[in-house]
């Protein structure tokens, strides 16, 4: 357990930030009735998120290990830059302010406690008219609890958590829309999320799962069942407050302090919603506006705007009934018919990359414990040039960047499916019963069972001593991981590799595939073949160089 924030620490907050946005992003989605029912809190957080989680990723990467201060002015940067949608620019305002205590104070207990109280007093400033029952309440709840509570540094990170959970639940009593609904407000759940996560980071544990409002809290006010029927609703049919501004402008500013007055002054006679986060230069505009040129041209007379982004509230209201509706019933964004398909494969490894492309299949090469963005995967997705896109992710951790990057392609006109293959043995799989002459829905119906009927496994080497579903593991020790779960705890990877493949085919199976990473033994795919000729001798065996480098050896067992 810290006792004090550090970088690493920042970088796991952000990291699990990250995850837990991504579990959620969805239910959030279908929270968002406020102050526009458009449908994309859940993506404006999750993308903002993304964008600081890579800010400081790329510290880490740029040599020496950062030091707290580099790590946090980069998340907070990095949050600036990506910031999407009126919650996402006030998540990055708070945590500006955040990093600007922990950066000049350091990362004891007393300075997150005022860390926390200068994030929700930035995100108050950042917006022109705040209104309680939103991610602003629930910003000062965590503030005020963390302040009060005794003890450490995760004393302090679960106060503020406990405290945001309980003032989510009590929103929709502030906010009269949220009770019509019957629901919590979308971005003080998205920041309940990152603060479970700092919770989680200076505690040293791994998240649970998402949160179920509603569950263990004193005074729950919230069915997060109850409501269903109505988020559903507001899905298939959306609401439009009466005399809201058409368009949603949204850019970064290059401009001096000093314009920033005069520029708020000018957007605030344009509309409302008007959230300016940033500083020492550089900002980020949100605004909601009937006339979006004049709000594009307040900017310019200020300073140099770029990255900017219109969206019409219509037809955003429409997508997002369109996906709701969709997700409902489990039916295609396009009419059948016959258009052009491609599949898009997410790998690692030369040898992976050249496999898939033999098979067909478009290829996004992903470096090492470096995850493609959600931009990454939509700009892959458009080198595809096709209206229907199969994408393999190969990975559970790509499952959340890869729905917001297809909820963005299917508003482009595009018909995406999502194929949550956990590894490559499964994308393999799945490749090989592909055929773009079937209409697209038995195409991916096809693809998913021949996927979800390959069990696969894969071979890594532990860092340090670390508790497993098999045991304790030391440095060094080779773990193998069947379905996700360790195991077994061996000594080499051809012994290793045997033990796994033995488990794997007691279960039955009539074909193994081997994929050999990187530097393994030039004998252990023969010696692996022997062993599964013993075991079943009826089984076939198919062996492929992956060329991975973040494991020695996947199998693959249908």
């Amino acid at each position: 357990m810290l006792e004090t924030l550090d970088a690493p620490a920042v970088r796991a907050w952000c990291r699990l930030a990250l995850s837990a946005l991504g579990q959620a992003r969805e239910e959030i989605d279908a929270l968002n009735v406020y102050p526009v029912p458009d449908g994309d809190t859940g993506t404006n957080l999750f993308l903002t998120v993304e964008s600081a989680t890579a800010a400081v990723e790329h510290c880490f990467e740029a040599g020496a290990a950062p030091g707290l201060t580099t790590a946090v002015k980069a998340m907070a940067k990095g949050a600036l830059l990506g910031a999407r949608g009126n919650s996402g620019v006030i998540l990055a305002q708070l945590l500006r302010g955040v990093a600007e205590v922990l950066a000049e104070h350091g990362g004891g207990p007393e300075q997150l406690r005022r860390a926390l109280a200068r994030g929700a007093e930035a995100a108050y400033q950042a917006v022109l008219d705040p209104v309680e029952g939103t991610l602003l309440t629930v910003a000062a709840a965590a503030a005020r609890s963390a302040d009060q509570v005794a003890g450490g540094l995760a004393e302090v990170a679960a106060a503020a958590h406990e405290a945001a959970r309980g003032a989510l639940l009590r929103t929709p009593e502030q906010l009269a829309v949220l009770a019509r609904a019957g629901v919590v407000d979308a971005g003080g759940r998205g920041l309940v999320a990152v603060l479970g996560a700092l919770a989680d980071a200076v505690a040293g544990r791994q998240p649970m799962g998402p949160v179920a409002l509603g569950e263990d809290l004193p005074g729950a006010s919230w069915d997060p069942h109850g409501g269903n029927d109505r988020r559903a609703a507001c899905a298939s049919e959306p609401e439009r407050l009466p005399g809201h501004p058409a368009f949603e402008v949204i850019y970064l500013l290059e401009a001096p302090d000093a314009a920033l007055p005069v520029l708020r002054a000018t957007l605030a006679g344009l509309g409302d919603s008007l959230v300016v986060g940033g500083g020492d230069g550089l900002w980020n505009i949100h605004v909601h506006v009937d006339d979006a040129g004049a709000a594009v041209e307040a900017g310019v007379r200020a300073g140099r705007p770029h990255q900017i982004r219109i969206t019409h509230f219509a037809e955003a209201a429409s997508r997002a009934g369109a996906r709701g509706a969709a997700r409902a019933a489990g039916a295609g964004d396009l009419p059948d018919g016959p258009t052009e398909r491609a599949v898009l494969s997410v790998v690692t490894g030369a040898g992976l990359a050249e496999l898939c492309r033999a098979a067909g299949a478009a290829v996004l090469t992903a470096a090492p414990d470096v995850p493609p963005s959600s931009a990454e995967l939509a700009q892959a997705v458009r080198r595809c040039a096709a209206r229907e896109v199969i994408v393999l992710l190969n990975d559970p951790e790509l499952r959340a960047g890869a729905g917001a990057a297809a909820d963005q392609l299917r508003e482009e006109g595009l018909r995406i499916a999502v194929l949550p293959t956990r590894s490559p043995v499964q994308g393999l799989a799945a490749l090989a019963v592909h055929e773009a002459g079937r209409r697209f829905d038995e195409d991916v119906v096809a693809m998913t069972s021949a996927a979800g009927a390959t069990r696969y496994a894969e071979l890594a080497v532990a860092e340090g001593e670390s508790w497993t579903m098999a045991g304790v593991c030391q440095a060094g020790d080779v773990l193998g991981l069947i379905d996700g779960d360790v195991a077994v705890i061996g000594s080499g990877i051809a012994q290793t590799g045997a033990e796994v493949l033995s488990r794997m085919l007691a279960a039955g199976g009539e074909l193994v595939t081997l994929v050999l990473g990187e530097g393994v033994e030039p004998d252990l795919a023969d010696r692996l073949v022997a062993h599964a000729r013993r075991r079943r001798p009826e089984v076939d065996t198919v062996v492929f160089a992956g060329g991975q480098e973040s494991a020695p050896l996947l199998i693959g067992v249908e």
